[in-house]
């Protein structure tokens, strides 16, 4: 689909960029992180549909010192809007909310999120109380903008248009939330 970018090329261009940040991610956009390589900060939120950004505002609070970026789905952001507030309420300087819009809950098979043609992420994220919130289309200009996103002072929230992917019920995502990675996470952040 024109103007609309790949989840994997995102992740391989976010990867290039990532160094010292926890990084949370949920269903289709963890599959897709962890597949750019193990880290000892990453949070998978497998089973959590929803609240990964809630996760993630809470790691932001908890550890001040480190960014923490937070990579959502639509479907799984439309399932907890009120983070959307909760996150503007609280105004961590350290949190980036990329959220991936493919316009259907691909963990849950593929169905369409509703007013998927409508629907103004960034719009939201402003009209609760981010005004750091944009959308970005094609990924060259993801590549450029991807160092500001990062050092930004948040919350930052960003609206990524990407493909949709194979429906991925099922797939395999209980590998994502293994007691060696929370191990691993619990070690990096001690």
């Amino acid at each position: 689909m024109p103007g609309r970018m790949n989840r994997v090329a995102v992740m391989q261009a976010l990867k290039k960029r990532i160094t010292n940040e926890i990084v949370v991610s949920t269903y289709s956009c963890a599959l897709d992180w962890i597949a750019q390589g193990e880290r000892d900060l990453n949070y998978f939120s497998h089973g959590a549909m929803g609240l990964a950004s809630s996760h993630g505002l809470g790691l932001a609070l908890a550890r001040p010192e480190r960014k923490v970026v937070v990579l959502d789905g639509d479907g799984s952001l439309l399932m907890n809007l009120g983070t959307l507030v909760s996150i503007a309420g609280q105004a961590p300087k350290n949190l980036v909310l990329f959220s991936f819009q493919n316009n259907a809950y691909e963990a849950n098979g593929g169905h369409p999120i509703p007013q998927a043609n409508t629907v103004d992420f960034p719009a939201l994220a402003r009209s609760a109380g981010i005004p750091n919130s944009s959308s970005i289309q094609e990924i060259g200009e993801f590549e450029r903008r991807l160092p500001e996103i990062l050092q930004a002072a948040g919350p930052t929230f960003v609206n990524l248009h990407i493909e949709q992917g194979p429906p991925r019920a099922g797939g395999g995502y209980e590998q994502l939330y293994t007691e060696a990675r929370r191990a691993a996470l619990r070690r990096a952040l001690a």
